[in-house]
């Protein structure tokens, strides 16, 4: 099909609010697109926010596209099993029948993405904050400054002022439980015998409902994320309540000694936030901006990756931007609508703590290829 949204000898331009992993992902593949993209982060230096993070297939796939999967697979993991625990007791081992995941640290992720973008010669802009956009293609600066462009890219987070300036309805609602993320030593030699190259979710319904994700991300980093109701002091507390968390979880006693030492810990509830649409005129929104989720099925980055991906996929065969825009939401979005829903039903019920959960319908999102545009693994 002839790409007729394209002018001869006019190069068309992208404006990208928000340097995150869905800003980052929209702003290299319209990059190798033959866009013009500048990146606007309203912090003074590009860094992730966070701790570890999953990758499934979808993700990684989206990373193969960019040209940036070899460099994340250095210093990244994929345990042999994610084993779920009730009560210190492995209840479950799954595998999910060879389908390709991965674990790392936000920073590795983010950082092999920022190289990327860099050496594609996307124009980063820090301390370039945007406080709104509209239709017709303008994206306004903190500083005042109005820029146009053919496509604006709303990747500004859960707290996005893209899309609070165009006035998209949603709905937002935050969940019971929080969880605070941190990167720690893997103390493998002071853990002693066990399988600790493993995903190992460990649940606790008693005394207390507890939960600790416990994530090698290489050799040499571990990520934990600890599970308590926003409700229990004590579980929700940062820095980290040792005493409380030991008690628990004596076998993992050197681990979270070093989490305890680290002052910057936060405690995050989960956050959903639904909307009426993702696109309005030249605007389009992804990540978090669009439909943050409860992080239940690992799926939160890599749905927005994969949207951001194939955003610059359809902006290739619309007749317009406007249409290519509308064409990417209905093709992509029951995806990431299901996913959500699911990841939200999961959080909501505690459901990963009876074990074997990701069945056919949780790991919908996983198996997509958005490269291939079709589901290319077997349930």
């Amino acid at each position: 099909m002839a790409n007729v949204n394209k002018t001869p000898g006019k190069t068309r331009r992208a404006e990208v609010a928000g340097g995150g992993f869905a800003g980052l992902t929209a702003a290299i593949a319209l990059k190798q697109n033959g866009w013009e993209v500048r990146l606007h982060e309203k912090s003074s230096e590009l860094r992730a926010f966070g701790a570890g993070i999953y990758l499934w297939h979808n993700g990684l796939r989206v990373l193969e596209g960019l040209g940036a999967l070899d460099d994340v697979l250095l210093a990244s993991h994929t345990p042999p099993t994610y084993e779920t625990w009730m009560h210190n007791k492995s209840i479950s081992r799954e595998t999910f029948n060879g389908l390709p995941w991965r674990i790392m640290t936000r920073s590795h992720l983010h950082n092999a993405l920022v190289s990327r973008a860099r050496a594609l010669g996307v124009d980063i802009r820090v301390d370039s904050e945007a406080v709104a956009a509209d239709p017709e293609g303008r994206l306004t600066l903190q500083t005042g400054e109005v820029l146009e462009a053919d496509l604006i890219v709303g990747a500004d987070g859960v707290g996005s002022k893209v899309r609070d300036s165009i006035g998209f309805k949603q709905d937002r609602w935050t969940s019971k439980d929080g969880i605070i993320r941190l990167i720690v030593p893997r103390k493998k030699k002071e853990l002693g015998h066990g399988e600790w190259d493993n995903t190992i979710d460990m649940w606790n319904f008693w005394p207390r409902v507890q939960r600790i994700l416990y994530s090698p991300c290489n050799e040499n980093e571990l990520y934990l994320g600890l599970m308590a109701p926003a409700a229990d002091p004590r579980g929700s507390k940062v820095p980290l309540d040792l005493e409380v968390w030991v008690e628990m979880f004596p076998f993992l006693e050197p681990c979270l000694v070093e989490a305890a030492k680290l002052e910057t810990a936060r405690y995050d509830t989960y956050q959903t936030n639904k909307l009426d649409s993702w696109t309005r005129g030249k605007v389009a929104l992804v990540g978090d901006a669009a439909h943050a989720m409860c992080p239940a099925l690992a799926q939160g980055a890599g749905c927005a990756m994969v949207n951001a991906f194939s955003l610059s996929q359809d902006l290739e065969e619309g007749a317009s931007v406007e249409d290519a825009l509308l064409a990417w939401e209905t093709r992509i979005r029951p995806i990431t609508d299901r996913c959500q829903a699911l990841s939200g039903d999961y959080a909501a019920n505690r459901s990963l703590s009876k074990g074997n959960m990701f069945t056919p319908a949780a790991l919908e999102a996983a198996r997509f290829d958005p490269l291939r545009r079709v589901y290319s693994w077997p349930q």
